[in-house]
């Protein structure tokens, strides 16, 4: 889960459950310490079927119906 600004869409916060969260955590981190917007997370480039894709595809979710 990606928990963002309405306004900003910066990056407020990121939720991981699962099997080794602490993978997929830090990009996290990341994105909460630099300031980065949802756009900045779906920008990036993750490995097909990996945990960290995850990460990327809950960022996507802002932007679909």
């Amino acid at each position: 889960k990606v928990v963002a600004d309405a306004h900003t869409d910066e990056v407020l916060g990121v939720h991981v459950v699962a099997e080794n969260a602490g993978d997929v955590i830090y990009a996290g981190v990341l994105a909460v310490r630099f300031h980065l917007t949802v756009r900045d997370l779906t920008d990036t480039f993750a490995p097909y079927l990996t945990m960290s894709e995850g990460l990327k595809l809950a960022a996507q979710s802002f932007t679909r119906d």
